[in-house]
């Protein structure tokens, strides 16, 4: 991948937040905030829809490598809600 340009680095910035946020709620790292590890399906659900809104509203408009960061996030995310889905409802995991 090439270096972004200025003017993607807000929506790349946008997109990485909404990731970071959808692998807190699969349990894949712990809330920043709480140290807490968590599973929460619902949530992870919702922030895979707005990715997946994004990537459909801002199709055509996006650089190569804004188009290829997204698939590819949403890609892994939707892998991992499959997996989550598998293990039950939404949960706390105690290390």
């Amino acid at each position: 991948m090439s270096e972004p340009s200025a003017a993607s680095l807000p929506f790349l910035g946008y997109v990485s937040g909404l990731v970071m946020a959808a692998a807190v709620y699969l349990g894949d790292q712990a809330d920043p905030v709480t140290g807490i590890t968590s599973v929460n399906m619902v949530s992870a659900g919702h922030a895979i829809d707005v990715l997946t809104m994004l990537q459909e509203k801002t199709r055509g408009n996006l650089t190569s490598d804004e188009q290829q960061f997204l698939e590819s996030a949403l890609y892994e995310l939707r892998m991992k809600y499959v997996e989550a889905s598998t293990k039950g409802p939404s949960r706390i995991i105690t290390p």
